[in-house]
């Protein structure tokens, strides 16, 4: 198969999933009709004048091959009126608005229906709108792909047999499927951010975290009044203000604390921190503004060199309130070791739940790094061997694989 075609389908995929979903009223449907597309488009070696809308048209008249294939004809008949109500050429279907960020925005707001719940909301999100492999949502989610799977057919059924409409809500009742959003889209991020590199197989992580930056944004636009939304947004862009400073000339991931920031895209930071402001004047707090403004004080770093590791565990003291986890106390833990010393960091990171983490590369990570600091060579080593055995992508792989040698005897 060739290279460029397929990256061309992966930047693609979003928009016309979104598309397809809200025309076939049928996710599952739709992504079917999109693999045909993709398929068709491999084989004939097309060349339209836009690809997002030459495969919403062949997406769709796949999809009405299939339904002509498992019910009676006047079944079929219907099903296309509904789908296609009037014959169109080419050239009026290629005329389908593009870009369509509307589309991409009312499927997320689909699959983060109240009626289903807020962790299968957001896996949904991720593998409709995002394309990522179950396994990686498993990931974030701490669970298995066999779990995560199961959650994911499971809003998929919901969303089918409740007949949720697929258009978009007013705004007055946005609120309810917000937190839901901004989850899918921290969680979109989050698996990206771990491949510095941006060269993980199966993912391309590089769009991905382009189009949550432009989701997150855009949706700050149409939520200026919501200071979690401006939180999420202010998050993202400060993550992705540090994109060319993650690694270095030999593809080696660059940690946070030792990066160049001379590479860092001081405009953004500066976006970032405009949004956080207009957050702060309505005077409610929440995580992902905390969790901006830990992102901010690391930022600093910029102007003066320095970090204030006081402020950030006690920003992480308010996020563990907010929104108490394993992760967040992992990450605190980490504060706590920066702040007082690696022995403290090790007296907070012995409380974590062991077990719960296991599957959690930051979680040896940050064992190996205490336990290195302190000189403690062994225990350094095995951590970093835990890590490199929870399969990470290429620029982190690079980075364990060299610590653990520096820790290697003679």
């Amino acid at each position: 198969m060739r290279t460029e075609p397929n990256r061309a389908l992966q930047e693609a995929r979003p928009q016309v999933i979104a598309a397809l979903a809200a025309h076939l009223r049928d996710i599952d449907r739709a992504e079917d009709a999109f693999a045909d597309a993709c398929a068709a488009y491999l084989e004939t070696h097309a060349a339209p004048r836009s690809l997002e809308a030459w495969l919403i048209a062949v997406g769709k008249r796949k999809a009405i091959d299939a339904i002509r294939k498992e019910n009676a004809e006047t079944r079929a008949i219907e099903a296309e009126a509904a789908v296609h109500p009037k014959e169109s050429d080419m050239g009026e279907v290629i005329a389908f608005p593009d870009p369509i960020p509307d589309e991409r925005l009312r499927l997320i707001f689909i699959c983060c229906h109240p009626a289903i719940a807020l962790e299968a909301r957001a896996a949904l999100a991720l593998k409709v709108i995002c394309g990522l492999p179950v396994v990686e949502i498993a990931r974030v989610f701490v669970t298995s792909e066999q779990a995560m799977f199961q959650r994911i057919t499971r809003a998929k059924a919901k969303i089918h047999d409740a007949g949720i409409a697929f258009e978009l809500p007013q705004p007055k009742h946005w609120g309810e499927r917000l937190e839901a959003v901004l989850l899918t889209l921290e969680l979109a991020y989050t698996v990206t951010y771990q491949d510095a590199a941006f060269a993980r197989p199966g993912i391309d992580s590089a769009q991905v975290s382009d189009d949550v930056e432009r989701l997150s944004r855009m949706l700050a636009e149409l939520c200026p009044k919501e200071p979690e939304v401006l939180g999420l947004a202010a998050l993202v862009i400060l993550a992705k203000s540090r994109d060319k400073a993650r690694v270095d000339t030999n593809g080696v991931m660059v940690p946070l604390s030792e990066q160049d920031t001379g590479k860092w895209d001081v405009n953004r930071i500066e976006s970032a921190r405009d949004l956080l402001h207009n957050a702060a004047r309505y005077e409610q707090p929440g995580p992902h503004q905390v969790m901006a403004l830990i992102q901010l004080t690391h930022a600093r770093r910029i102007y003066d060199e320095l970090v204030d590791w006081d402020a950030i565990v006690e920003l992480y003291d308010a996020l563990a309130l907010m929104r108490p986890s394993a992760i967040v106390a992992l990450n605190r833990a980490v504060a706590i070791g920066q702040r007082d010393g690696a022995a403290a960091g090790l007296l907070e990171f012995e409380k974590l739940p062991s077990k719960k983490l296991a599957t959690v590369r930051t979680y040896h990570t940050a064992n190996a790094d205490l336990q290195r600091r302190l000189g403690r060579q062994s225990a350094a080593i095995a951590a970093y061997r835990r890590a490199l055995d929870l399969d990470p992508a290429p620029a982190e792989k690079r980075f364990l694989e060299l610590r653990c040698a520096q820790q290697q005897p003679g």
